[in-house]
């Protein structure tokens, strides 16, 4: 304090005081100075050190399973890495996985899996201005107009479940759209029509088409699939258009919603001419509340987004079966997303245990048992967020070589089809047939229908029919439509038999468009929207019912409330219906007649009315015309 020199005592023992509280405010204790060197800078080095001294004491294995087994309290508590007690827990949370199934037809099934977790309120009317991880547009959409829960899906191609079995995420054909609003939306059809606009805008597609023609408003299907029981259907919407075309401009958007974009991680491999030159793919973005612990006293919102797709064998041109992520996805992995905490990688080895249908390479020692459909499924993890993973090269790619084309694939237990049949333009008959495969156990389903306007439906002929009986369902639930105004609405809750089928016809009149209604390829057809079959299906196994267990993405989107059953969706094929067409050349054959019509008629007339008429005398002969020109010569006029 020497160095100060005042001339004033006062300011002398403000400095004095000014020095003491930084002295005091950079010290620390004995005890704080022990806590942080005890503590690494890095949680994840923390981890690791743990994991290391558990493989010392417990010894070397040749295979490690995942952590989502239930470890004892000791193992546990030794695997957490020490954080100190003022750490503030984060708000917001991103994992990411994708899942490669290899089907039994010889083609590969992967699916991506993209989880969002924040911590926030949108329903109390709070407004959030700072977003992290959460994608902005999106949480403006939830807060703008009030809505619960938001499910959208793109799909291009159809999902054949007697080849590839169920899929991890069901979705139709086309574009489908279902939103579940808050009870203090008023007015709700406006809203929806709003909402499908800015969507539109959103994820660049076509959803500026729905309106009241094609949305339904069900009463027992599309319950909601996160918190909160409600039951009041007037706040829900549901939509469909089966002839959305999806392609670069709706993935480009989808891909933005990403924390790392498609910069690192795994969307890196979403490469959109390799994804487009598939059998099948769907992109889909589910918005929902869901509880952070079992007793559910916190809420986080969750976006998961997911992208499904199939690759063909034959249509690769690769000509034998071999897969990796390079012949896949045109690209490697080097690197995990930065801002996820979990990312990880998993290859279904259920059916191949030894190693006897295909080979798996680079292999891993780490694996992990999952609740998937209904059985347990086995898996192989990559973990992206271990360095060990890429090796030395800094690169991971996948490679799975096919050794055998043996074994058959468990049929579904719940399948689905549906046709148009009769003959002529006037009158047809729609059939739905409804197959339960499970040997012994008959279960319900609920049947959901919504046809345009233009099939009217003649309700007094529909029948359900199992094994050449009737059927007498328990529920119905039918709306009818109205002309350019509402689409029909057809509900059924029917006990399947077991080992049978189920089938469902009811005949329809078509109707006559105007000449404006007709879209530009009226020949082509008109599509009518997919059979939506929702039901518990027996499981082979017991299934977990703590929602907040960790575990991985692929198995936890639909809850379960039985141990006995697990919740399937399973799509129809959108139907083509031709409608009685006028011949639309016949508009151009009038136009063309009345034209020539007009232009000789108008254009004598024309004529007519403004050409001057003059008198021609003839010209003179050949010898006539020398003879005068010999007179000019000789200067005597002409003849």
């Amino acid at each position: 304090m020497a160095a100060y020199r005042c001339s004033s005592p006062v300011w002398l023992f403000i400095l004095c005081s000014f020095s003491v509280f930084i002295i005091a405010g950079s010290e620390e204790t004995p005890v704080a100075q022990e806590q942080h060197a005890n503590v690494p800078d890095n949680p994840q080095t923390a981890a690791e050190t743990a994991e290391q001294t558990e493989k010392e004491t417990g010894g070397a294995e040749e295979r490690r399973w995942e952590g989502t087994e239930v470890r004892d309290a000791a193992t546990q508590k030794q695997a957490e890495p020490v954080v100190l007690q003022s750490t503030p827990r984060p708000k917001d949370d991103f994992q990411e996985e994708l899942v490669v199934r290899p089907l039994h037809s010889g083609d590969i099934y992967a699916s991506f899996q993209f989880r969002t977790l924040w911590e926030t309120d949108f329903m109390r009317g709070n407004k959030v201005s700072h977003y992290r991880l959460f994608p902005k547009s999106l949480g403006q959409v939830i807060s703008k107009f009030s809505v619960r829960e938001l499910h959208i899906s793109f799909t291009q191609g159809y999902w054949r479940t007697m080849q590839w079995g169920q899929p991890y995420l069901p979705s139709p054909p086309g574009a489908e759209l279902w939103v579940w609003f808050q009870d203090s939306v008023t007015d709700v059809d406006a809203t929806w029509k709003e909402l499908t606009n800015v969507l539109s805008g959103i994820f660049c597609a076509s959803l500026n088409f729905i309106d009241s023609t094609n949305t339904v408003q069900p009463s027992a299907s599309f319950k909601p699939l996160g918190i909160g029981n409600v039951t009041d259907h007037r706040f829900l919407r549901y939509a469909t258009l089966p002839r959305e075309i999806v392609c670069t401009e709706n993935l480009t958007p989808w891909k933005k919603l990403l924390p790392c974009g498609s910069k690192a991680g795994l969307a890196v491999l979403l490469k959109s001419e390799k994804l487009f030159h598939s059998s099948f793919h769907s992109q889909a973005v589910h918005i929902r509340p869901v509880c952070q612990d079992w007793q559910c006293k916190t809420t986080s919102w969750e976006l998961r987004q997911t992208l499904n797709v199939v690759f063909d064998l034959h249509n690769s041109g690769q000509g034998k079966r071999e897969w990796s992520l390079f012949k896949m996805f045109s690209r490697t992995l080097t690197e995990a997303c930065p801002l996820a905490s979990s990312s990880k990688i998993y290859i279904d080895i259920t059916d191949n245990p030894e190693g006897e249908h295909f080979e798996l390479s680079p292999a891993t020692s780490l694996l992990s048992q999952a609740m998937v459909l209904g059985d347990r499924r086995t898996f192989s993890v990559y973990d992206l967020t271990q360095q060990d993973t890429f090796g030395s090269v800094r690169s991971l790619n996948l490679l799975i070589r096919w050794k055998s084309t043996e074994g058959d694939m468990l049929r579904p237990l719940l399948h689905a089809e549906r046709y148009v049949a009769g003959y002529g333009l006037q009158t047809g008959e729609i059939h739905t047939l409804m197959y339960n495969n499970h040997p012994y156990r008959s279960f319900p389903v609920l049947l959901l229908d919504s046809v345009p306007w233009y099939l009217r439906l003649y309700i007094h002929t529909l029948t359900v029919t199992s094994k050449g009986k009737d059927n007498k369902p328990s529920y119905i639930h039918y709306q009818p439509s109205k002309d350019r105004v509402r689409p029909h609405l057809l509900e059924m809750l029917v006990q399947l038999p077991p080992n049978s089928v189920t089938e469902v016809t009811v005949q329809f009149e078509r109707a006559l468009l105007k000449w404006t209604e007709y879209t530009p390829d009226p020949n082509h057809g008109f599509y009518v929207g997919s059979s939506v079959i929702s039901s518990l299906v027996p499981s082979t196994v017991a299934m977990d019912t703590n929602s907040t267990q960790e575990r991985p993405l692929f198995s936890s989107f639909f809850p379960c409330k039985e141990e006995s059953s697990y919740f399937v969706r399973v799509y129809t094929e959108p139907l083509l219906v031709n409608l009685p067409t006028p011949d639309f050349s016949m508009p151009y054959n009038v136009i063309c007649l009345t034209c020539t019509v007009v232009a000789v008629g108008y254009g004598s007339l024309y004529n007519l009315l403004t050409r001057s008429f003059q008198i021609e005398e003839p010209s003179p002969g050949l010898a006539k015309r020398i003879a005068n020109v010999i007179r000019k010569m000789r200067g005597v006029p002409p003849l």
